[in-house]
């Protein structure tokens, strides 16, 4: 009998079933991937259709980050007291709601009322997965494996995006949605059969037949049954607060990799939200601006993965801050406005490497420094806060616009986020958990 199943999953090798639970956080984020950029594919139609301007579609592109930023933090500090597997099925089908609704709109405040409400799941969503794709993996696999839940994000906007891209040729914005909350809807059996409750979760927390739930989890995951619990630290056996994150051996972490994640977030959704209106601008289709931001995931998705496997031969820290560096570099070269479509799909690729390279690398941080009775309480808390950031980049970004400002002055002055976040991040002093 294994005393501590905790030791049994973190020492042994990783068995099919435990890669499995890795792919279902990569459909997890791909599907948030999709759910966040939807608004951006439909951004052009809504655009032409309502005949809104740039500051006001700058609103529109950020609402579903105002309720990502309060889901993360939200539902962050419930699955981490109620557990992982019911909190990813709630927001799933939150998600699934909201795209469908978002799909009937017919103004702005309608539309954004329902991409808020989307935003709450797909913003729990991520703060849990991170903690599911941490729990479920060995401790030799736990970055690559954080690494491939994170790069689902990009994975979601191209194989969304290349269908999109399709279905823009016949239908109108309103396939979008409609397209997203089929695909969200269909996750929902898969995650509702495939995962098993953080065996993790279920020894820091011990609810209700805790001894059962946990050899119930450990046989669907390949493993014998243990004949009891480890114990219950005094701390661990009460609800764990929010601020439990602030104390002093945490705070300054818990600050450092928020204010790390709000500053590159705002340089990361400048890209994301405003690629296909500006493609689009230049004289492009809108078919054909959807194939550039499809590009820019390409480039994030092979960025991901550098990491992922990076990550097993040198430091996450270090690898994050020379990639967040040369997002800021990139981010200026793209306000340059390359001349034909093919040198701006590269120069996109080449920036979503650098800009999701970095938030990759900042995911794998997130999960490393928080212990599991916190660990999805504080990657929420620091997901949450940052989404602040992916909030205000469209809205300033959008205003700029409108003052008259052209793009190479905007990017620049957006470039600064990741920036300044390399300098955060090189500072802070991090112990692994």
């Amino acid at each position: 009998m294994i005393e501590d199943p905790r030791t049994l999953l973190a020492e042994s090798p990783m068995t099919a079933r435990q890669v499995l639970v890795i792919a279902i956080t990569l459909w997890l984020t791909a599907l948030d991937g999709f759910d966040v950029l939807a608004i951006s594919f439909a951004a052009p139609g809504i655009a032409r259709a309502w005949g809104i301007d740039r500051a006001a579609l700058g609103i529109v592109l950020s609402m579903e980050l105002i309720g990502m930023g309060i889901g993360s933090m939200v539902i962050g500090g419930v699955a981490d007291r109620l557990g992982r597997r019911y909190s990813i099925l709630g927001c799933l089908s939150m998600m699934a709601v909201g795209m469908a609704m978002a799909a009937s709109a017919h103004g702005v405040l309608d539309l954004s009322v329902w991409r808020v409400f989307t935003g709450f799941g797909i913003g729990g969503v991520l703060a849990t997965s991170n903690a599911v794709a941490a729990e479920f993996s060995n401790l030799r696999r736990r970055d690559l494996s954080i690494s491939l839940m994170a790069i689902g994000y990009p994975l979601g906007a191209i194989s969304g995006g290349a269908v999109v891209a399709v279905l823009l040729r016949e239908h109108d914005w309103r396939i979008v949605f409609q397209f997203g909350a089929a695909m969200t809807a269909l996750c929902l059996p898969i995650v509702l059969v495939g995962l098993p409750e953080s065996v993790a979760w279920l020894c820091y927390r011990q609810p209700a037949r805790a001894l059962e739930r946990v050899n119930r989890g450990l046989a669907r995951l390949g493993y014998g049954p243990v004949a009891a619990l480890p114990p219950l630290p005094e701390r661990q056996a009460r609800r764990a607060p929010i601020a439990d994150i602030f104390r002093p051996e945490l705070a300054a972490t818990t600050l450092l990799l928020s204010l790390t994640y709000f500053l590159h977030i705002m340089t990361f959704y400048f890209m994301l939200k405003w690629i296909p209106k500006i493609v689009v601008d230049m004289g492009f289709a809108p078919s054909a601006a959807a194939g550039v931001l499809v590009w820019a995931n390409v480039g994030g998705a092979t960025g991901g993965a550098f990491v992922g496997l990076m990550s097993q031969r040198f430091s996450v820290k270090g690898m994050t801050v020379v990639l967040l560096l040369l997002s800021s570099a990139m981010v200026v070269l793209f306000g340059r406005q390359q001349a034909g479509l093919q040198a701006l799909a590269l120069v996109c690729a080449l920036t979503g490497f650098c800009t999701n390279g970095g938030i990759v690398g900042l995911y794998a941080v997130l999960a490393r420094v928080f212990p599991t009775d916190l660990r999805a309480t504080g990657s929420g808390f620091a997901l949450g806060t940052g989404r602040g950031g992916a909030m205000l980049a469209p809205i300033i970004s959008g205003y700029l616009f409108q003052a008259g400002y052209g793009l190479q002055t905007v990017a620049l002055v957006m470039s600064g986020g990741s920036l300044a976040a390399a300098g955060c991040l090189a500072i802070a002093r991090l112990k692994s958990r």
